[in-house]
């Protein structure tokens, strides 16, 4: 007699069945639960104990019932990258290196200063801008990170310091956040969410090399700040240092710059302007006063980052006395002007410097750009 056996189920198969629960802002995961029958406050609860309290074990949820534990036990999971290296810098800067599923990585960073704890998050394995002077360009591009993967990282981060300790958190880690919007927008939501990370909004950042359709999308959809890698005053350096200006000139980026800082949800607000400094290249005085003209319309505050190095790149750092003459020229002006400190380059966690692991590139940048960027219209 032929005998019928069930197959048996890999239980690697089984979790990736579920829903990530992880990845759902405040909304979304309200309407999962109202699909499965259950009340929407649910939400808040599983929020709190998730993302407030870090528990990511179902059966500790006390305040659900015995039944709607053993459910989301079936129905849902709460997965996350694994850490898979923690280092330590010299001035107390720490970075993670995560693992993820397909065997990308990618890093994290965590700066530390007196009166704040900016966490730097990535959105993508690798990048697909090849800006000039960042390691990360280098590494090539492999794909969007997921909502559950970006917000991971916080996750992670706050379990490792303390509730405390994250004060700010700025996506200028791997990556262009912008192209990965769709998975960008909810993580950015769980980060002000009082029930999450609760996070003041001025200080949760969107870091952009310039994709201007969909700064407008970001400023119709979200309260996040914005900052703008910028790093040249002309259109011609522009397009060498950061070659997406080639599609989004200065004259458009400026632009939608404008609507951003005019919108409601940003009101009283000022565009961060991001600028690395690099011997020779766009340090000169001529630079800082067409940079002074560039913004003049925009309420701004600048930052000037010196040029961190890397292996296989033959910039250099522009000098302090060169870095000193452009600031003051700039705070002359009136602009709100400040010098990054250079943080965590003995552990390669400095601006510039993240690179993780991209174990399988994608499609062409050209092709990667064209797809995955917003279109007018």
């Amino acid at each position: 007699m032929k005998m019928n056996f069930a197959p048996v189920l890999d239980p690697e198969h089984l979790l990736e069945t579920r829903v990530n629960l992880l990845g759902l802002d405040r909304g979304r995961l309200e309407a999962w639960f109202v699909a499965i029958g259950e009340q929407p406050f649910r939400a808040r609860q599983v929020m709190k104990w998730v993302h407030d309290r870090g528990v990511t074990d179902f059966a500790a949820m006390t305040d659900l019932s015995k039944a709607l534990r053993s459910r989301l036990c079936e129905q849902a999971c709460l997965k996350m990258p694994e850490v898979l290296t923690t280092q330590v810098s010299r001035d107390g800067t720490s970075k993670w290196l995560m693992g993820l599923d397909d065997g990308n990585r990618i890093e994290t960073v965590f700066i530390p200063e007196e009166t704040r704890g900016t966490l730097c998050v990535s959105s993508q394995v690798g990048c697909a801008l090849n800006c000039a002077f960042c390691a990360t360009a280098r590494q090539g591009f492999s794909r969007n990170l997921s909502t559950a993967e970006i917000i991971a990282q916080v996750w992670q981060a706050r379990q490792a310091l303390g509730a405390d300790k994250i004060t700010n958190v700025v996506l200028m880690g791997m990556g262009e956040p912008l192209l990965n919007f769709e998975a960008v927008l909810p993580a950015l939501e769980l980060m002000m969410d009082d029930l999450a990370y609760g996070l003041a909004k001025r200080r949760v950042t969107v870091s952009t090399a310039g994709l201007v359709p969909a700064i407008d999308r970001l400023g119709q959809s979200s309260a996040a700040s914005l900052a703008v890698s910028l790093h040249a005053t002309t259109d011609k350096l522009r397009d060498e240092l950061v070659p997406i200006n080639r599609k989004y000139p200065l004259a458009r980026l400026l632009d939608a710059c404008h609507r951003f800082i005019h919108n409601e949800r940003q009101r009283g607000r000022k565009i961060t302007w991001e600028y690395v400094m690099i011997d020779g290249v766009n340090d000169s005085v001529a630079d800082a006063k067409r940079l002074v003209k560039l913004l003049s319309n925009i309420p701004s505050k600048i930052n000037l980052i010196p040029f961190n190095r890397f292996a296989g790149i033959d910039f250099q750092r522009s000098s302090q006395a060169a870095i000193d003459r452009f600031q003051a020229i700039l705070q002359e002006a009136g602009y709100l002007t400040t010098v990054r400190r250079t943080r965590g380059d003995d552990i390669d966690a400095a601006c510039g410097q993240l690179v993780g692991r991209v174990k399988a590139k994608s499609l062409p940048r050209k092709r990667i750009i064209e797809t995955m960027a917003s279109e007018e219209g």
